[in-house]
This record gives structure tokens, C-alpha cells and sequence, in this order.
């Protein structure tokens, strides 16, 4: 069957729901408490092991086979308008975003700011900036534009182009 990108996510995203529903009844059917002198079968959960283990088992299994073609897909996938493949972009996106981040700080300083100095109240220090704050503005902005132009790209590539999942 042909799924994008998106839909492969939101597969893995149910699987782990169900994974988490069956470890969440196993938390609380695999063990529980009697009262002394209270008939353990008349109160005792509904929790079947053997059957729990093997959905748990099914859906790791489902989501490695999953999981592995993406993988594969988006390694040897070129992302429309880039000259990289789709799992180079999911590897700079965090680094423009990073990038920006730091930028975003950068930009911020002023070229000169006083300190409070309290060793000496004669003294004035000064706080200089040792690069061109302006030119901090202009590397986050171009950042900030790389990083929103790869992850729309990536958005596209990931709602509308398909790949064969065999399952």
C-alpha cells in the first residue's frame, strides 16, 4: 500500500497508542492486591500475559518494519528544490534552528553596554560587543529564511509524495 510521509507518522504515532493502552493494562491487570481471607478469582482483573506479550511483540515488530522503510525512503529520496535527501534536511533543520537560536542572541547585544562594577566605584567597565551586532541581524535573518523555505519544502514532500509500504 502507497503512504506519504505524514500518514507513516500518524501510523506510528497509533501504534505507540496501542502499545501504550496494552502496557498501561498490563501496569494494572498484571498484578494486584487481596485482602487476607478475600477469594482472589472473584476479584482478580481481567489480564491475559501470554496474549499482552504477544500484541507488545507485534506492534515493536509493525513499527521496526515501518519505521526501517521510512528510513530507507527518506535516505534515498531528493527533496524537491534541494540538493540533499529528505534525512540530510530532518538533520539540518535542528542545526538552522540551533542557528537562529544563537543568532537570535547575538543580534540582541548592543555594541556597547556599561557594567556595574561593584570592586571599585571609580571604575567604569564597558561590555563591548567583538563582532558587528548588524551583521548578526543579517545571518539570523537569512537562517530564519532557510529554515522556514527547507521545513515547507519538507511539509510538501512529506503530504504528498508516496511510497510503497509492504505489510
Amino acid at each position: 500500500m502507497k503512504y506519504t510521509s505524514s500518514q507513516i507518522a500518524k501510523l506510528l504515532r497509533k501504534l505507540a497508542e496501542e502499545k501504550e493502552t496494552l502496557t498501561g493494562i498490563e501496569n494494572h491487570g498484571s498484578t494486584f492486591i487481596v485482602a487476607s481471607g478475600e477469594d482472589e478469582d472473584s476479584i482478580r482483573p481481567e489480564y491475559d500475559y501470554a496474549e499482552t506479550q504477544k500484541k507488545i511483540s507485534e506492534i515493536d515488530a509493525r513499527t521496526v518494519r515501518i519505521k526501517h522503510a521510512l528510513n530507507l525512503f527518506n535516505s534515498t529520496s531528493k527533496l524537491p528544490g534541494y540538493d540533499i535527501t529528505v534525512d540530510q534536511a530532518l538533520i539540518m533543520i535542528p542545526q538552522l534552528t540551533a542557528r537562529k537560536n544563537r543568532l537570535d542572541q547575538l543580534r540582541s547585544n548592543l555594541p556597547k553596554t556599561r557594567e556595574m562594577n561593584m570592586r571599585s566605584g571609580s571604575i567604569i567597565d564597558y561590555r563591548v560587543a567583538n563582532y558587528d551586532p548588524k551583521q548578526a541581524q543579517a545571518d539570523y535573518e537569512k537562517a530564519s529564511d532557510e529554515l522556514a523555505k527547507l521545513q515547507t519544502a519538507l511539509d510538501l514532500f512529506n503530504t504528498t509524495v508516496t511510497f510503497e509500504l509492504d505489510e
